[in-house]
């Protein structure tokens, strides 16, 4: 696989993670509430779950995943109760009295970033979409684990960069002054969003 095509696949894969969604709202939402060290595993087990996805992406088994149904409508499922369940956790969540403190779990910030990112298919169908452009019949088995290997890079090293830097300026020092409001806000997104997914799941049966 030459540099330029290695160039492009990096860029795609940047402006997906980029792009705004529940998965940077969990990530924002555990760096205010947990401090930098919940933020960062946070992105860890986001981008250990997308990296998963990638293997499956340059192998055939993506096509057997997305071509079953039933398979993908349980992803989609479990996809939806996880974002219920952190909505419902970030609607009831009451922070401590003084919002400079905060308790972290960098066990909690994992699981909850690796469920967000594995239960969602979605992040499967752009990966495919993404890995067809890029792979040709003459491609060798160590240029397709390379092309999953740079994806969960670039996935886990920009929820990470975002937890880092966020947490190490005054900005999160105010958006912890305001941690009830923004639960209140993240957690209403991610419920439009399961229930969108509902929807969509209930108009396709």
């Amino acid at each position: 696989m030459d540099f330029t095509a290695l160039l492009g696949l990096s860029l795609v894969c940047a402006m997906g993670a980029m792009s705004p969604g529940p998965s940077l709202a969990v990530v924002l939402r555990n760096t205010i509430s947990g401090g930098r060290t919940q933020g960062i595993m946070t992105g860890i087990g986001h981008g250990i779950g997308f990296s998963i996805y990638a293997m499956i992406a340059v192998t055939s088994l993506s096509a057997i995943l997305i071509a079953d149904e039933t398979k993908f409508a349980l992803l989609q499922w479990a996809g939806v109760i996880v974002l219920i369940w952190l909505s419902y956790n970030m609607l009831t969540h009451q922070p401590s009295d003084n919002p400079k403190e905060h308790q972290s779990s960098g066990r909690r910030g994992f699981v909850e970033g690796f469920m967000i990112s594995f239960l969602n298919p979605k992040i499967l169908v752009f990966l495919v979409a993404v890995f067809s452009q890029f792979i040709d019949p003459q491609m060798t088995d160590t240029d397709r684990v390379t092309m999953a290997v740079i994806a969960g890079i670039i996935d886990t090293t920009w929820y990470v960069l975002v937890a880092a830097v966020l947490s190490g300026t005054t900005v999160i020092d105010k958006l912890r002054e305001n941690s009830t409001l923004i639960d209140r806000m993240i957690g209403v997104v991610l419920l439009v969003l399961a229930m969108g997914l509902i929807v969509k799941s209930l108009s396709i049966i």
